[in-house]
């Protein structure tokens, strides 16, 4: 795990490695991890969620991202997701809001969380 700044937000990049993440108490797994740092955003790898949360029907990406708002935690899941996308309108509208807001991202690639970042401020 390592933390950088980027567009002067300070992020915790998540390891590849480890067990799938998908319940609250990952997300506060998580957090805990970065207890008493200065982290304002965790960046987790598309690849370390299980495979049915990107499934919105399994409410596991809804409690996931609302346990870490509870705690003021932005989100971004960087990675590869088009698979995903592709089979689920409702995830390509939950994704395309998301990233218009801009508080949690959903980011390709690092190019593509910069330019996030740099939008959400």
């Amino acid at each position: 795990m390592t933390t950088q700044i980027i567009n002067g937000i300070t992020v915790y990049f998540v390891s590849h490695e480890g067990s799938h993440l998908s319940a609250e108490q990952d997300a506060l797994d998580l957090l805990g991890e970065i207890y008493g740092t200065e982290a304002e955003m965790l960046v987790v790898p598309a690849e370390r969620f299980a495979p049915g949360f990107f499934d919105l029907s399994t409410r596991q990406a809804g409690h996931f991202f609302q346990k870490l708002q509870n705690y003021q935690m932005r989100l971004a899941i960087l990675g590869d997701i088009s698979q995903h996308l592709a089979t689920s309108k409702a995830l390509r509208d939950f994704v395309g809001e998301t990233n218009r807001v801009g508080h949690h991202i959903f980011a390709s690639d690092q190019a593509a969380l910069e330019a996030g970042l740099a939008r959400g401020r």
